[in-house]
Order: structure tokens, then C-alpha cells, then sequence
């Protein structure tokens, strides 16, 4: 199986677009992996997970034929997740021969707020029933997708809407991917996340050295998610672990969050990494 970290940033980007604080003013000038979109992901070049603003410019810059994608997995409804809008591009008016239907999963807020960019006047002449549907998922939901065992876990996030990460499964291998979340889950998405044995576990990262009380981890609530799942069985020294989301606020540059991991056998995602394992 492979991974491919399209984009690696928070909501804000990096270097933040409105921003001249030291890290974002360190991007600008180094450049390279210090220059991060939004997050996304894609699984074996098939499964594709969240759609953010920047998902135009990940198609482009690393050759995604997105007509030819079935399946995305969106985790919850905020813009830098979710940017459904793009998604009336796939009518045939717009562009030609994108082959069957997108299957969206998401929750209801996520469905929500498609509605809202999708159905209003402008696009009523060009409905997208046939060439888009959307599912409408809770957590401990299990989804069976194009060959994907797909298990959607309650995230600890936004209080305001049900926010969801993912257990994804086929060919005998099996990804956590946990982006957004902070560490304080429910005990129905630790029996979740501890039923399983994972490959490769992918933790969001967004504060850096610092952690707040939920929402997003930070650095030391990655090391002690790591170590917890590790002593649970769920992971081992063959297990690939990565750390992904990251904000300037976190107040780290690349090289000194890949240094940090380097020490731990955790590897720091960046904009196109791809990892097979």
C-alpha cells in the first residue's frame, strides 16, 4: 500500500498567508518542504481523503487524474477539509469523461454544507445526481468501498459538528489516519482504534511543542498516542508512524519537527511525500 501526503498544513497554510511571524518568514526564504498546502491524502493512488481548497493544485502538481477517483473520505466540515464547491466540476459541462460516480462519505454537517455550495441557483441547470453521490456516515459507521474496508471513528474536534477520522483496511494492511483530532476521544472510538493492528498510523501535529486540552495534539500528546497504541498491540517497531497537520503556530520549522522524529522513528510529513509499506 502507499500514501501520498498531498498537503500537510492546517487551515492557514504555510507560510500563512497573512503572516510574518519567524517560521512563516523562514518558509518564505528556505522554501522547499517548509511550503505546505492544506491537508489531504490519497490512498493507492484511489482513495482519496478530505477535499480542500488546494486540491486543484495537488492535482497538478503530482498528475492526479481526479475523474478517475471514486471514493473520498471527508473528515469533517471545516473549509481547510472541505471545500466542496470544486465538486460541480465534475458535470459534464464542465469537464468530459470523468467515468461513474464520486462517493462521498462525510458527515452531516459535511453533507450540510455541500448542500449549501452545491444547490443553489447558479447550478441548477447542471445537477451532479448522477456523477457525485453523498453518504451520510456517523461514527463507528463501516463503510465497504471499492474493495476499502472503511471504519469512521468519532473524533475529539469541533463540538459544534460531528467530526470523524478514519480506519482504512485492504489487502491485509490497515491505516490509521488522524487528522483532525486532539487525544481526548470517547471510549467507543478507542474500541475502535485498539480492535486493530496498524501498518502505518498518521497523527495530527498541528501545536507543535505545545498542546492544548483537546481539539489538536501537539508533539507530546503524539509521542504518548504512539507509545499508548504501541503498548495496546495496535502498533510495533514494523509500523510506520507519522506525524501530519502542522501550523506555524506550532513554532517549529520542518527541519527541527523531522529532527524531533528522527529521534523517535516517527517521520514528519511533508507536501508529496509518499510512503509505501
Amino acid at each position: 500500500m502507499k500514501i501520498r501526503y498531498l498537503g500537510t498544513a492546517a487551515a492557514e497554510g504555510w507560510p500563512a498567508l497573512f503572516c510574518s511571524c519567524p517560521i512563516c518568514t523562514h518558509a518564505r526564504i528556505q522554501g522547499g518542504k517548509n511550503l505546505r498546502t492544506r491537508t489531504q491524502a490519497i490512498l493507492d493512488g484511489e482513495l482519496l481523503i478530505d477535499f480542500p481548497p488546494d486540491t486543484y493544485c495537488h492535482a497538478l502538481q503530482y498528475g492526479l487524474e481526479l475523474a478517475k477517483i471514486h471514493t473520498l473520505l471527508v473528515t469533517h466540515s471545516h473549509m481547510d477539509h472541505w471545500f466542496p464547491t470544486d465538486l460541480i466540476h465534475r458535470h459534464e459541462h464542465f469537464g468530459h469523461g470523468a467515468a461513474g460516480t464520486l462517493e462521498i462519505y462525510g458527515s452531516q454537517a459535511v453533507k450540510d454544507t455541500f448542500d449549501a455550495h452545491i444547490l443553489i441557483d447558479r447550478f441548477k441547470p447542471h445537477p451532479i445526481d448522477g456523477v457525485v453521490n453523498f453518504h451520510v456516515i456517523r461514527g463507528g459507521d463501516r463503510i465497504q468501498a471499492n474493495g476499502w474496508e472503511i471504519a469512521a471513528v468519532p473524533a475529539d474536534h469541533d463540538k459544534r459538528e460531528e467530526c470523524l477520522v478514519y480506519i482504512c483496511k485492504k489487502d491485509g494492511k490497515t491505516v490509521f489516519y488522524g487528522h483532525d483530532t486532539g487525544v481526548n476521544l470517547s471510549p467507543d472510538a478507542w474500541a475502535l482504534i485498539t480492535a486493530e493492528h496498524y501498518d502505518l498510523i498518521s497523527l495530527d501535529a498541528t501545536m507543535g511543542k505545545k498542546t492544548i486540552p483537546g481539539y489538536h495534539m501537539g508533539l507530546p500528546n503524539d509521542e504518548a498516542m504512539f507509545q499508548r497504541l504501541t503498548e495496546l498491540g495496535c502498533a510495533d517497531e514494523h509500523t510506520v508512524k507519522v506525524i501530519n497537520h502542522f501550523s506555524h503556530n506550532g513554532g517549529m520549522t520542518h527541519d527541527q519537527l523531522a529532527a524531533w522524529g528522527a529521534e523517535r522513528n516517527i517521520l514528519a510529513a511533508y507536501d508529496g511525500m509518499e510512503i509505501e509499506f
